[in-house]
């Protein structure tokens, strides 16, 4: 049995038939979404081909941008067809660029850095929850920090449930979570730390929740990458800066040189450690973090937001959050000098005539 549909990408073959659900929607719908996110983002077909998807499995996004990338590619699980990029009406068993997944290869998933191996299993009632639970793991990007990678899985895999279930969107648990974050600027002004970080630790997961529910339901937008990544790019400093000015409300309160040294080495190097992994991305068209695997360490614990949170609340656990702030400063020297010694390195192996691969192409090779 199959059916073909026309997307905003071009032709799409379904084939085979699924009444099980998958993040609350059937299997011929997620992928159809995934077609047409496709094309949101740029993506096309060949002239003369079209886009096979096998309804009886579920798999990896990543297959699908694979297949989109090289005309003639299909997937599939031993003799089993599962996605690709084939020419209209073609025999499934001539495809020029036939690649097996059963043999357990992994794949560099570029987009979320990290070397995978993708999923490919059928979708009945009885695996349903399995892969749900490994389409949002495999939404997780390999390289990130101590509290994303270790900490907050499992309790954002419940709400990330919970949304879908009750059909809400990113965009809904981006404005509760960015509520919550100017709630939390305004609770550290006030010197209300305990609340404040409250009211952060619950924002800071739904900054988790909103990005999986998008990739999980296949419902990303641009003005919700747009609200996602402005709001996590821009709200750190200001975290710090009122953290700085509701020390007084402890009697804790900073001389001024003090307090403007703090600000200008949390700012200046919040800003500095951003511009240099831009220059890393644009130069070498990867990021800084996925080089060598030293950096993909270093990105675990390196002063950004969640890090950072996790320095001030152990120096409130001992009631001194001024050195917390002060401690703070400090890594973010640190960091900051690490990233642009890293810099100035990839330069230099650049100048020696050497090429700059990231350490999880190389495994994959």
């Amino acid at each position: 049995m199959s059916q073909t549909i026309t997307t905003s990408l071009g032709q799409v073959r379904m084939i085979g038939d699924n009444a099980t659900p998958i993040w609350g929607m059937t299997n011929a719908e997620r992928n159809r979404r995934m077609a047409e996110s496709a094309a949101r983002n740029g993506s096309a077909l060949a002239p003369g081909h079209e886009l096979l998807f096998n309804l009886t499995y579920a798999f990896d996004p990543l297959l699908l941008r694979l297949a989109l990338e090289t005309p003639g590619t299909l997937f599939s699980w031993g003799s089993i067809p599962i996605v690709g990029q084939v020419s209209q009406g073609a025999d499934l068993t001539t495809a020029p660029n036939r690649i097996d997944l059963s043999d357990g290869r992994k794949l560099y998933n570029r987009q979320l850095r990290k070397l995978e191996q993708p999923m490919v299993r059928e979708l009945t009632p009885a695996s349903r929850r399995a892969i749900e639970r490994h389409s949002y793991f495999g939404a997780y990007k390999g390289v990130t920090d101590l509290l994303t990678k270790y900490l907050w899985p499992e309790l954002a895999l419940v709400l990330t449930r919970i949304a879908a279930q009750l059909r809400m969107t990113p965009n809904m648990v981006s404005v509760i979570g960015v509520t919550l974050c100017l709630l939390a600027t305004f609770l550290f002004a006030k010197g209300m730390y305990w609340t404040g970080f409250l009211s952060g630790f619950i924002f800071m997961v739904l900054d988790t929740v909103d990005g999986k529910l998008a990739r999980c339901t296949i419902t990303s937008s641009k003005w919700g990458n747009v609200i996602d990544h402005g709001v996590d790019l821009v709200h750190p400093p200001f975290w710090w800066y009122f953290w700085g000015t509701g020390l007084v409300y402890w009697g804790l309160g900073l001389s001024p040189a003090t307090f403007t040294f703090i600000m200008t080495a949390v700012i200046a190097g919040y800003v500095l450690q951003r511009l240099i992994e831009g220059m890393f991305l644009k130069d070498f068209g990867m990021d800084i973090h996925v080089w060598r695997p030293f950096d993909s360490r270093f990105r675990l614990i390196t002063a950004r937001r969640n890090p950072n949170m996790v320095i001030l609340l152990v120096a409130l656990l001992l009631g001194r959050p001024d050195v917390g702030l002060i401690a703070l400063a400090w890594w973010t020297i640190l960091s900051l000098v690490v990233h642009a010694v890293r810099l100035g390195q990839a330069y230099a192996v650049k100048r020696s005539g050497q090429p700059i691969v990231s350490w999880m192409d190389e495994a994959q090779i």
